[in-house]
């Protein structure tokens, strides 16, 4: 259960204070006299490097020394109006996105991180509010209202947030966060064209989500978040507004300039850069739908520590597959790689790493069938059949995880600019679409090579684009 403790004293009068803060706002907490118990002294002495001070408060592993009124609310999240708790964990890109939604806009939360050992107690609470899924972020407003991985407009409406109406025309709209978008932005920022990046989810797209990034010029090793966090914050630096939450719905041209619509906001700029990136193939096999997020899974980074010391699936034999099975091969019991073809078409790095681990078993030459479900709806296993005998079998494990390629994020643009057959936006000359001031970078342009290095290359090529543009 939610667990707080405060270190204190009959005789402090902040000791009260914290006790009546936590009483009237129906906070239910241990109380330890420290003049009682000589163990809790010795406690809040190591908390505190050797001073005696109190109340202390341990607030679900964190630690709050003499803190007033307002701190408590912030750390329990509690508001005017009311009380929210976010379960989540820091490797979530939805996690981040919420918080990054509530602390703009001035809310306080609670945040419980479940990945962390004294926090063990919330994942059965979340898997109770969500089915028997462990579904985050999983918000709570006010013990009776409860949200599963919520859309920013989802949050606004529950809290009431009034939409301030945007009344400044950018140099540039950038809509994607990810490594095209945020270089793209750097540069622009570089060149005195101030810029504003609409993501829908989460900074840092695709390569946010990879744990461990080997090949991007300077870094021998770097992961995804951290690598994505360095370009976020040279962004903001140079004077970026940066939005996450923001789905776009339509984009108009109005004489010389742009209207970008989202689900909660009007933008204008004076030139677009799409840089939406793309999203993980799914298999389309039965089953799938009913088990994503409850044993399906496409990100390593995010669902993967749930399945820790258990075994798992990994479907697919390109780089990304591998990448994954070797990241996940690190904390659980065994992994599972089911390639539909007879030799993987990863690079040799990959296939050499691989060999080298005892845990990670293969299945080649096999096509995933089905998705099993026990007789609770938890996952079972997958059905394979063999493409060169037909036999059939079952692969048993405790989830699944899919890297079978990518899908270009450009569905909303279809009537905006030229697509290729794929979905892809055709480009010319430096990133310019069919449309004369909007521009297209990463993975969602035709020709893309899916690497955050090529993202960033494309990204500085978009900059010069509408640079030129913008000159005119």
């Amino acid at each position: 259960m939610n667990k707080i403790v405060m270190y204190g004293a009959d005789w402090c009068p902040d000791c009260q204070r914290a006790k009546a803060f936590l009483k009237e706002n129906n906070i239910e907490y241990n109380y330890i006299d420290v003049d009682l118990n000589e163990e809790a002294t010795k406690k809040v002495e190591l908390i505190n490097n050797g001073k005696r001070i109190i109340p202390t408060l341990l607030i679900n592993g964190k630690t709050y020394t003499n803190p007033d009124n307002s701190q408590l609310a912030a750390a329990l999240g509690i508001n005017e109006d009311y009380r929210i708790i976010m379960y989540g964990a820091d490797w979530c890109p939805d996690c981040r996105k919420s918080k990054a939604f509530l602390t703009d806009n001035n809310i306080n939360f609670q945040y419980i991180e479940i990945d962390k050992d004294e926090n063990e107690w919330a994942i059965p609470l979340i898997k109770e509010l969500n089915n028997g899924k462990r579904k985050i972020p999983t918000i709570v407003i006010n013990d009776d209202q409860v949200f599963v991985e919520p859309e920013n407009d989802e949050l606004r409406q529950a809290l009431k947030i009034d939409v301030v109406k945007e009344e400044h025309i950018y140099d540039t709209i950038i809509i994607g966060g990810g490594a095209a978008g945020l270089t793209t932005s750097i540069y622009a920022q570089r060149d005195r064209y101030d810029s504003l990046i609409l993501e829908k989810k989460t900074i840092g797209g695709n390569a946010f989500l990879t744990q461990k990034i080997e090949n991007y010029p300077g870094f021998t090793n770097i992961s995804g978040p951290a690598l994505m966090d360095k370009m976020e914050e040279q962004a903001r630096v140079y004077g970026a507004k940066i939005k996450t939450g923001e789905d776009v719905t339509s984009i108009t041209k109005e004489g010389d300039l742009f209207k970008v619509q989202t689900k909660s906001n009007t933008h204008i700029g004076k030139s677009v850069v799409l840089s939406t990136g793309s999203t993980y193939r799914q298999l389309n096999i039965p089953g799938e739908q009913e088990l994503i997020g409850s044993g399906v899974h496409f990100c390593a980074t995010c669902d993967g520590a749930f399945y820790r010391d258990k075994d798992i699936i990994v479907v697919g034999g390109g780089n990304s597959a591998l990448e994954e099975g070797i990241f996940l091969a690190g904390f659980v019991k065994s992994v599972k790689i089911v390639n539909i073809m007879p030799n993987f078409s990863a690079s040799e790095t990959y296939i050499e790493k691989l060999e080298k681990i005892d845990n990670i078993s293969t299945y080649m030459n096999q096509t995933s069938t089905e998705f099993v479900a026990n007789d609770q709806g938890l996952f079972e296993g997958l059905k394979v059949k063999d493409n060169e005998t037909g036999e059939e079998s079952m692969i048993h494990a405790d989830g699944a995880f899919i890297f079978i390629g990518l899908i270009p994020n450009t569905k909303s643009f279809a009537d905006l600019v030229e697509l290729d057959q794929r979905g892809f936006i055709k480009t010319t000359g430096m990133a310019n679409t069919s449309v004369e001031g909007i521009f297209a970078a990463g993975d969602c342009r035709e020709g893309a090579i899916a690497q955050v290095a090529a993202a960033t290359g494309e990204g500085v090529l978009a900059s010069y684009g509408l640079k030129t543009y913008l000159s005119k």
